[in-house]
Formats: structure tokens, sequence, C-alpha cells
């Protein structure tokens, strides 16, 4: 046994009898997110992560640095080695940075959703502290909120305000509603982007949500309003309003970015494309071992090597045999450790290694943009942009509080970026940088 696998029998000896709780020094790791979108909070972002599954453990194993190739946990001190850290976004990329106050002139918290043009950022009030909800368009050059639609209350409604979306002059989003003794609808709302009195699209099923699940991918297409279940299955409703209809062939699909749907197969997200405006279909590259997301021009992820090691049972103080629930705890577990990760064209071509603190299943931003976990002065996480087009990254100038909480940047795959640093919300337009 190598001292990696004695070490890790250790570890999982004891893991699996605390299991689900996590590792020493894992707590410290948490970060929060603000989501845009849905307005709420909850994520979180392990630079080192450890995953145990009790009855035959899985562990996977990562390490803190910029390689892309695997690297020893700690340096020659027996400390881990601290990375290099890329110059401040605001001196790499300064066209794309916008600082802004982190709330509206009359005190409100708002929450950022998307970009409505170059210099207009739609913003949410209320979303949060239970109080009337406000849609706003907020110039970044002049700094003045515009307000645009009270969201109407709807009462029984779990969900005011998600999935929001712009196109073509108008604004959607939906709300989750059950009337007593009915079944949970989600309904479709609309306003004009330059304001006015939010009016009902339609009210789509949503039966069983515990199996279907709610809606998502919300988006205006042309003259109609697009979404799919979160379980699958993509329909349409016109903006004016009607009933929602299937997109035909697209019954078990997500909308990716219309015109483009896909379904997921294994650990590969989006591997499947349909463009369900001319029929063409698009099936990425994935190799044996690899986990990986795909957008409409790329997929990213990581390659896993899998080992399977002993683990010692553990005892308590009288030697008596700890046991795992009713049962004896496992003598193996299985370790995945990252060998690779990665980001190429969905034809398996141009593929370049991507840093080992790459968020495995996090979105890159325009296919392209995306957040590196770095281990800075002090061995204190450091949050970072990586543009994989041009192999530049910068400093986010995102840190740990004193808590050790850390805010993770909200951002799709989409042009925006914002996160809250102090009294300021940096608002990035990926867009912005060539």
């Amino acid at each position: 046994m190598t001292d990696l696998e004695d070490k890790l029998s250790r570890v999982l000896s004891g893991a699996a009898e605390r299991a689900p709780q996590a590792p020493p020094g894992l707590a410290a790791t948490v970060r929060t997110r603000h989501r845009r979108r849905r307005a709420r909070t909850a994520a979180v972002y392990a630079a080192a992560a450890v995953v145990l599954v009790a009855g035959g453990a899985a562990v996977a194993v990562d390490t803190l640095g910029t390689s892309a190739a695997p690297q020893p946990a700690v340096g020659p001190t027996g400390k881990p080695g601290q990375d290099e850290i890329p110059p401040p976004i605001e001196q790499v990329w300064p066209q794309a940075v916008h600082k802004i106050p982190a709330k509206l002139p009359d005190g409100r918290t708002y929450y950022p959703q998307l970009l409505l043009d170059d210099r207009t950022l739609l913003v949410m009030t209320g979303a949060l502290d239970g109080t009337r909800q406000y849609l706003w368009a907020y110039d970044l050059g002049t700094g003045r909120p515009r307000q645009i639609a009270e969201i109407p209350p709807t009462k029984n409604s779990a969900i005011f305000a998600e999935g929001v979306a712009a196109g073509e002059g108008a604004i959607v989003w939906w709300a989750s509603y059950k009337e007593a003794g009915s079944r949970r609808v989600a309904k479709i709302w609309t306003v004009p982007a330059t304001g006015g009195r939010p009016r009902l699209v339609s009210d789509v099923p949503l039966g069983d949500v515990m199996k279907q699940g709610h809606i998502n991918g919300l988006a205006v297409a042309g003259s109609d309003v697009v979404f799919s279940y979160e379980k699958g299955g993509v329909y349409r409703v016109p903006l004016s309003g009607g009933t929602p209809r299937p997109v035909k062939g697209a019954e078990r699909h997500h909308v990716l970015r219309w015109p483009w749907v896909g379904v997921h197969r294994g650990k590969a997200v989006f591997r499947d494309l349909l463009n369900v405006e001319t029929g063409e279909r698009r099936e990425a590259v994935v190799k044996s071992g690899e986990e990986v997301r795909c957008g409409v021009e790329r997929c990213w992820g990581v390659a896993i090597r899998y080992k399977t090691v002993k683990v010692e049972r553990r005892r308590d103080s009288s030697g008596k045999e700890i046991k795992c629930g009713d049962r004896r705890c496992p003598t193996t577990a299985r370790v995945a450790t990252v060998v690779r990760r990665f980001v190429r064209d969905r034809d398996g071509s141009h593929e370049q290694a991507l840093p080992a603190g790459f968020q495995q299943g996090d979105d890159a931003g325009l296919e392209r943009f995306f957040k590196i976990m770095l281990n800075g002065p002090g061995n204190r996480p450091v949050l970072a942009l990586h543009d994989a087009e041009t192999g530049r990254s910068a400093d986010l100038g995102v840190r740990e509080d004193a808590t050790g909480v850390m805010s993770i940047p909200d951002g799709g795959l989409d042009r925006l970026m914002t996160y809250p640093i102090k009294n300021e919300m940096w608002v990035l337009d990926l867009a912005a940088i060539k």
C-alpha cells in the first residue's frame, strides 16, 4: 500500500463512521453564491473535494494548483503550495468591469438578472426580504435605475419570480402557484422592457413536481415563450397568450440556447443537441472516464481514474467494531483521481488543458470563461477568471470574509457575471472581452 493509499484508508475509516459529515477542513471551503434569476443563496464550492458514499464508499480527491496535470497535495515543506495569482481583472480586462453601488439610491438591495443591452442591467428588488418585488433597468453609465414593473404578488405562490429572461423587447418570468385542492402550476408572466403592467401569458401544469420538476430554460423566441421541464420536455406558448404545446422531437430535451435543445447521457450534460428550427443534430465526442458539460460549440470537464483501496474498520475505546448504521462498514473504497481538466470543441478537436482549480460542473461564460480556485497567500482561496481562448487569467478580487465564507460570482453560459465586494456590486460583461 502506498503512502497515499494508507492515508486514504485511515481517512475513510473515520469518514464512514461520521458520514455524511464533511471531513476536517472542508468547512473552511464552503462558499455562498448569490443566485441571479433564482434570487436566492446556496452553493458549496470546495477547492479540495472529498465525496463519500456509505456502503461502497466513493472518494474524489483533487488538489489546488494552476497546472492541469495531477499535483501533490503538499509541497516539500509539508504545506500546500501557493499558486501564482494573476493581475486584478480591472487591469486585465478593464473594458468588461463595471463597479456600481450595491444598493439602489433609495437604499434597497437589488439582485442582478441579465443585461438588456451593453449598458443596461436588469435587476430585481424585494426578492429575499419578503417585500413587494420590482424589476428595474439600471443604467451602468449614469447609475440611475428606472422602474419597469411590480411583479404581481400571487396568493399561495411559493416562488414569485423565477427564470427571468428577455428578448424581442419583452421580459418574461414564471411563478409557482398552487390553489387549495388543485395541482401546482407555473404562471408565466411578461412585461415590455420599456415598462408597463405585467400580463399573464399562460398557466403551465406542473403536476407532481417531485417527479417532473418545475420548469427551466425560459426564453423568448420570436413571438413565443419557450421552456422545458426539469425532467425533460420542451414546450412553447405564444407571447400573446395561449396554451403551451410540445416542440416536436424534443420530448426528452432541455433548452440550452434557443433554438438548441439537448439531452444528457450518463455524465455528459448536453452531449446530444438538436436545433429545433433546422433539424440539425450534434453529438459531442466524450471519451471513456470523462465527465463533461457541453455548450453549443464546446465541451469542458475532467477525466477521472478510479481505484479501489482497502479501508480499516474502526473500533471504539473498548475495541468493539463501529458499524455504519445497522450494518458493518465497507472494507473498500473507490478512489476517484482527476487526471485531466480540459476544454475542447464538440467534435473533439482543439483540446486544451484547464488549470487545476477549475470547478467541475460549473458553467462557462460564453463557453469560454471559467472560474478557477487558486491557493493564495496563507493558504487562503483566491478566485480567478480564466479565458480559454487567450490563456489569460485575472483575479476577480473575491476573498473570504472573517468567518471564512466566500461569495462566489454568479454567472451562467451568458455574458453576465456579478458579485458583491463590500459596498459595491461588480458587474462583468464578458462579451466586451475580445
